[in-house]
């Protein structure tokens, strides 16, 4: 059989590489056609990549903890006997670069082969740190640099999840070739005099001291993987950019529930699944959005950006323990059918890391059903770049006065609360507040008697 390249595939419109977390097959075993046989990682999902067709691994070309292009060759199959092939070079640029960046692709290539006559090597490999990537192009460009690991992890990145990109490298070095910054000692070529000592950086701010752990006792340090890192690295980043506000409120919600009392059953019986609240509350959340489209932003510098999608995230917990964001694509095009099926598709995909990397990108406004674990309310941290979530909390019963016309009387009603944290930036209480009362009103009135 003729050998064949195990490509990288397009994972989405915005994802152009990914880390090799595993190689689940060796080099010299054989593999059916579609089994798995490499998991990998882009900045949230894992995924596994199937093997095109059967035959025999005979060459593994990225090795677990590189990160590779889309499009790129990872492995080579053939059939026994055979000798492994020089993969083809021109894919991995062609598919990696995005149309809209290539004048800089461009650039950044000249500045690496300028660099390669001209620069002399780093003294030590550049590695991706815990919660930093590198992608081959910036290590390459720091390694003709002579941009040793240190001060590479000091270039601000303006990147995803603030990776340092090709267009950093180049401003950095142009700042550094007109003296902005430092160069380091690295850079010397052999041929020059000898050094006088380099001057001193400029002072920066002292770094805070962080306590040393206890660790007295019977204790076990436990690495955080991963998807914990970024979510950590996340959470923190969104408490520094927005000034948190929750404003809470407790709804009546007896005629939605009775409303799914009476429809969950048939609806288990049509479609096989179960008709479950979320649906329900993204539906009220869309309308509301709606009604107060301002709370649908996100905010770059002194600007607000405005969404006319409405794209609504749902916080779903894994069985890791970690934390997932898919999200509804134009959530008000669907009827609550709609909503129903993709909720559930979702969260079924979610548990078994099915989702695509798009599927958990561009949402406009997040809501977490923190009453699936019996919380009554909870204060959820927006997730960046949104300015707006709202918590869901557990539905229960309660005696309440209920007003008739023949007086006041006490009964029971089922009752919950949401918490809606919002930015405070461009985002004020009257806004906040109104939104969180309007979700509660859509509940409220639900119509006990319409269809799904």
């Amino acid at each position: 059989m003729a050998q064949i390249e195990v490509i990288l595939p397009k994972m989405g419109e915005s994802v152009a590489e990914a880390t090799i977390t595993s190689w689940l097959k060796s080099e010299g075993d054989t593999v059916e056609a579609e089994e798995a046989i490499v998991e990998i990682a882009t900045d949230k999902v894992d995924s596994e990549v199937p093997a095109p067709a059967e035959g025999k691994i005979l060459k593994i070309l990225v090795p677990e903890g590189e990160v590779a292009q889309v499009g790129q060759a990872i492995a080579i199959i053939g059939a026994e006997g055979d000798a492994p092939e020089a993969p083809s070079d021109s894919a991995p640029a062609a598919a990696s670069a995005p149309a809209e960046v290539a004048p800089q692709a461009a650039q950044a290539e000249a500045a690496v082969a300028t660099a390669q006559q001209t620069a002399a090597p780093a003294t030590a490999p550049i590695t991706s740190s815990g919660d930093r990537f590198y992608s081959p192009l910036v290590k390459s460009i720091a390694k003709t640099e002579g941009i040793a690991q240190d001060e590479l992890d000091q270039i601000p990145g303006t990147g995803s999840e603030g990776r340092v990109t090709k267009k950093d490298m180049l401003a950095y070095l142009e700042q550094r070739k007109n003296g902005s910054v430092p160069a380091p000692a690295t850079a010397q070529t052999p041929a020059a005099p000898a050094p006088q000592a380099a001057p001193a950086p400029a002072a920066t701010p002292k770094e805070q001291v962080k306590p040393a752990p206890s660790m007295s006792g019977d204790v076990e340090v436990i690495e955080m993987d991963r998807m914990r890192k970024l979510i950590s690295e996340h959470m923190v980043n969104s408490k520094k950019t927005s000034p948190h506000v929750t404003s809470f409120i407790e709804a009546d919600v007896t005629n939605l529930v009775n409303w799914r009392n009476k429809n969950k059953k048939a609806f288990q019986d049509k479609e096989g699944e179960k008709l479950t609240f979320t649906p329900m509350f993204i539906e009220a959340i869309v309308k509301t959005i709606k009604d107060y489209p301002m709370i649908n932003i996100s905010v770059d510098g002194d600007k607000i950006i405005r969404k006319k999608n409405i794209n609504v995230g749902m916080a779903a917990a894994l069985p890791s323990g970690n934390l997932i964001v898919p999200v509804i694509k134009n959530a008000d095009r669907l009827n609550l059918y709609g909503l129903t099926k993709t909720v559930n598709d979702l969260a079924n995909r979610a548990r078994i890391n099915k989702l695509l990397p798009d599927e958990i990108q561009g949402g406009t406004y997040t809501v977490s059903n923190v009453g699936t674990f019996g919380n009554v309310f909870g204060t959820p941290i927006i997730n960046q770049p949104q300015v707006a979530i709202m918590a869901v909390g557990a539905i229960r019963k309660k005696p309440a006065v209920i007003e008739t016309p023949d007086g006041d009387t006490i009964g029971i009603r089922h009752f919950m609360y949401l918490s809606h944290s919002y930015d405070h930036r461009v985002v004020d209480g009257a806004l906040g507040g109104m939104f969180v009362r309007r979700v509660a009103d859509y509940l409220e009135n639900w119509d006990v008697n319409r269809e799904i």
